[in-house]
């Protein structure tokens, strides 16, 4: 189903949980909004709603706050109870794209965090994304869901199950609407030391690149106060407003500029 005047889509996913997806999102979220555009969220984690959440905490903190943050759009997705898994998927691709072509009419990016697992709406979701972004925990743990890797060699030996369902979403995006996917890959979670591990993964990551088709970009580094943020709805682009500039530290500055550099890497 094609959506006149579609806004562009960054969908953030991966099939494994804690990988920091709707930090993403919602740092993405807030970024954008930032640079002057007019910014739509869909959570399709309907069990889970970490997105949703975080924007309801930002809600209720500029409420109780005060503060005039910039808020997103929140859609809702009910998927479908139909117990015909196909007339199931059709159900939820009418609706989902119904949603997504209202949320056009007044926002020119639509971001859309998908479950850690599995679904048809989360396959969905994916097949719609004119950006993909990945984030992706530092990890050989991690990186096994998008390749599977030699333990003796420590070469790749093919693309895992979550490398394979993008490759047949692209196709999926192909066939409907002639479109096509800028898959991002986020490292997240980075050390700030040097180490075996994080030159490796920087090796395989990018061999897998070329094989799979994906830009590789930093993302954040691990920092406790991406996690705290998430109880009052804020982002790292948002402290300045909110404490002051005499209140950030060094790393509350470094922290920043990663997500700008995200920003920045995305190219709207």
């Amino acid at each position: 189903m094609e959506i006149p005047g579609q806004a562009h889509i960054i969908v953030t996913g991966n099939e494994k949980g804690g990988s920091g997806k709707s930090t993403t999102a919602m740092h993405l979220i807030v970024g954008l909004m930032r640079a002057g555009h007019s910014v739509a969220a869909i959570d399709l984690d309907t069990r889970q709603g970490t997105l949703r959440r975080y924007i309801l905490n930002r809600q209720a903190f500029t409420e109780d706050q005060k503060k005039d943050l910039p808020m997103p759009v929140l859609a809702e997705i009910e998927p479908s109870t139909d117990v015909n898994r196909d007339t199931a998927e059709v159900e939820d691709e009418e609706n989902l794209t119904t949603t997504i072509a209202g949320l056009s009419a007044t926002s020119d990016i639509v971001v859309i965090d998908t479950p850690g697992a599995d679904s048809s709406l989360s396959r969905l979701g994916h097949s719609l994304a004119d950006t993909l972004v990945t984030p992706l925990n530092d990890s050989f743990v991690d990186l096994d869901v998008l390749a599977r890797i030699d333990g003796r060699s420590l070469n790749i030996d093919k693309p895992s199950h979550y490398a394979e369902m993008v490759w047949q979403q692209k196709m999926r995006r192909a066939k409907r609407d002639g479109g096509s996917m800028d898959w991002i890959v986020m490292r997240n979670r980075l050390s700030s030391l040097d180490a075996r591990n994080k030159r490796e993964m920087q090796r395989l990551l990018g061999d897998l690149s070329d094989r799979i088709g994906f830009r590789q970009v930093p993302g954040f580094g691990e920092r406790v106060i991406f996690r705290e943020l998430f109880l009052v709805g804020l982002t790292m682009l948002d402290l300045l407003d909110v404490l002051g500039e005499d209140s950030l530290t060094l790393s509350h500055v470094a922290a920043r500029q990663e997500v700008r550099n995200l920003i920045d890497a995305v190219g709207l």
